[in-house]
């Protein structure tokens, strides 16, 4: 019995399906339920799909030989003449699957509509998601990246810069700058680390499957994994089509990479205010005011904190969609995409945007050091010193306490302490207890757990190197399309 076709504009619309309908698709129902303004930035990963799916039919003989290659030669043209701009991403179709179908009829003729064999939509917009995704996780994979090279060059030009390091937005101990940035680096690292993680359970073809029950013909699922990059195929057709996790794994780390990016981000607009003064950002990345000439303003900054409220709202909107689905596929995972684009395309102009703010920024290291003069910041310091001298720590807390306030209420800081002024609160001050409160030898103490010390950092930052190495190393041996599947169409 013959498809569904109805007119719309200068088109006809082929639907995949339609035989027991007596009436068709009413023209604001279609409207409605068509993906394709969305899902049509799948079109190149449902071309290779079907590529190997046509390869895989005429390997096994469902197909002939003569029918898969021209299947494939057919595909293979109509992906050369969208890149090259000869094919619109337009039309009237119900989604990227039928578009590519009917537009493969203009190409090859009535043997398309065997291209369709032992395959479901259903099989196939996940087999298109997941290869989608993996291009995305590699994407992100090289954005993150380059943030990170722009916080090590950043890093090792202020390996000597100092300034306080802070808990509850308050002076705490000082720093090192540069051990302040790669703070920023491990958070990206981790992100970088969960990609890879998800990167096998990602990596799983779903093709096969068909509509939930899997294939009642003889077909090779194994070859078009293969054929696709796939590590391995999927363990249960009723999971294969309707599983997201690779989705909502891939959204939460973009969701948690956005955080990430935001305290940075935070810092930025903190550290660029008069207030502070511990940051200048290139001309190119900021702006100005309407009405106020003086001004410029971080707002690449303030626009990469806001977008992250959008992914984190991303990851809501995925999980809320798919939290009372019943097995297996649901109309509702049609939304998944639009989901899933808006959240890495978002990402990514991010990572991109902080990448070169941070690159260009200029830190200011004489105000940062003039903000730890009298800030009390090698309080611990001075504690720690009557620790050594076998005050209990609770006591020797109490007691450079004590001297705090003493000073605060003169106006003085711990620098300007004399030894009498020490001994008000302790005889087990002695002179050498002065050079303990300079922020330079505060920070020289703490090369522990990867402190702040300047043997620390260095080594810090050979471990940084490392890990960039190691990413590239990955993203060189990253899964990809077998040339085999081009064979078919060359030969």
């Amino acid at each position: 019995m013959p498809q569904k076709q109805r007119k719309q504009g200068n088109e006809r619309v082929q639907l995949l399906w339609g035989g027991r309908f007596k009436k068709p698709l009413a023209e604001e129902a279609l409207r409605f339920s068509s993906s394709f303004s969305v899902d049509k930035r799948l079109w190149k990963q449902d071309i290779l799909g079907s590529i190997a799916h046509a390869v895989m039919l005429g390997e096994i003989g469902i197909i002939s030989a003569s029918e898969a290659k021209a299947l494939v030669k057919g595909l293979f043209a109509l992906m050369r003449d969208i890149e090259a701009g000869k094919v619109e991403l337009e039309g009237p179709d119900e989604d990227i699957h039928s578009f590519v179908e009917r537009k493969l009829r203009e190409y090859v003729g009535e043997v398309a509509g065997k291209l369709h064999t032992a395959r479901s939509r259903n099989d196939q917009v996940v087999t298109d998601f997941r290869l989608w995704c993996r291009d995305a996780v590699k994407q992100l994979a090289e954005a993150i990246l380059k943030v990170q090279q722009a916080l090590v060059e950043q890093a090792e030009q202020h390996i000597d810069t100092l300034l306080p390091g802070m808990t509850h937005l308050q002076h705490a101990q000082p720093v090192r700058l540069a051990h302040h940035l790669l703070a920023h680096f491990w958070a990206l690292q981790r992100n970088l680390e969960r990609l890879k993680d998800l990167l096998p359970r990602l990596n799983t073809s779903p093709l096969g499957a068909a509509a939930l029950a899997g294939s009642g013909l003889p077909i090779d699922p194994e070859l078009t994994a293969r054929l696709l990059g796939f590590e391995k195929t999927a363990q249960n057709s009723m999971d294969a089509v309707s599983d997201r996790d690779f989705a909502c794994e891939l959204v939460f780390i973009c969701a948690l990479t956005m955080v990430h990016l935001s305290r940075l981000a935070e810092e930025i607009v903190l550290w660029s205010t008069p207030e502070f003064g511990f940051v200048t950002l290139d001309d190119a990345w900021c702006t100005g005011s309407s009405i106020m000439p003086q001004k410029r303003n971080p707002d690449i900054a303030e626009l990469v904190r806001g977008k992250a409220a959008l992914v984190i709202g991303a990851l809501t909107q995925l999980l809320t969609l798919l939290k009372g689905l019943p097995l297996t596929y649901n109309r509702d995972l049609q939304e998944d995409k639009g989901i899933v684009f808006n959240a890495v395309d978002t990402t990514l102009a991010c990572l991109s945007a902080m990448s070169q703010l941070v690159a260009t920024a200029t830190f200011n290291a004489d105000r940062m050091r003039q903000a730890l003069a009298r800030d009390f910041s090698t309080a611990t310091d001075l504690a720690d010193y009557l620790v050594r001298k076998g005050v209990p720590f609770r006591e020797a807390h109490r007691i450079v306490g004590q001297l705090v306030l003493h000073l605060s209420e003169l106006g003085k800081g711990l620098e300007d302490a004399t030894l009498d002024d020490l001994r008000l609160f302790s005889d087990k001050f002695d002179g050498d207890a002065l050079a303990v409160l300079q922020p330079e030898q505060s920070v020289e103490r703490r090369k522990e757990l990867a402190g702040t010390a300047k043997s620390s950092v260095v080594k810090q930052l050979h471990r940084a190197k490392a890990e960039m190495k190691r990413t590239v190393m990955w993203l060189q041996k990253f899964p990809t399309i077998s040339p085999n599947l081009f064979s078919h169409a060359l030969t």
